[in-house]
């Protein structure tokens, strides 16, 4: 079997380490009602909250290929027949993801607060929000990284005249 470096396998660890930290959530459990839940549940529906887990993984999956594929080329068939019959293996613990975000807006929201989200998300205007808000989030982190590239620029140049400055004193 040969060696692979910590980072060639980086990405997995790194997505393996983000699931085994799920586990600490387990350790502050609370126990919910099965009417909070469900209200959390609706809520996580209407707003997709979920969705942008759905590729963890299939990426996973693609990055376990990637990293035995690389050691050993000459069996590349078998590791995607093998990775992708672990994959479907592994699938149905989704719904371990999905209890721990459940719990989570549990955690943070009443059941009564839950409902009243959830009635919110299922109008015209609170649908527009949850199709809208990845790409407002997105354009918002754009937005700010512009900010902050033109804010560091500047703060440069004052900070390189200022010493200039006091160098010249």
């Amino acid at each position: 079997m040969k060696l692979y470096s910590l980072l060639s396998i980086g990405p997995v660890v790194g997505a393996a380490l983000f699931l085994a930290g799920l586990a600490p959530l387990k350790a502050q459990e609370q126990t919910f009602s099965d009417s909070h839940l469900d209200a959390a549940r609706q809520v996580v529906a209407a707003t997709k909250a979920l969705s942008s887990f759905d590729d963890i993984l299939p990426l996973l999956a693609e990055q376990t290929r990637t990293l035995f594929i690389q050691s050993d080329p000459s069996r590349t068939q078998e590791v995607v027949d093998v990775s992708t019959e672990v994959a479907l293996k592994l699938a149905p613990r989704r719904a371990d993801l999905n209890r721990v975000i459940y719990e989570i807006w549990a955690r943070r929201f009443s059941e009564e607060e839950l409902l009243q989200l959830a009635e919110f998300y299922s109008t015209p205007l609170g649908e527009k929000l949850a199709d809208s808000g990845p790409a407002i989030t997105a354009l918002a982190i754009g937005a700010a990284r512009q900010w902050q590239d033109t804010i560091s620029t500047e703060m440069v140049a004052l900070v390189r005249e200022e010493l200039d400055k006091r160098a010249a004193q």
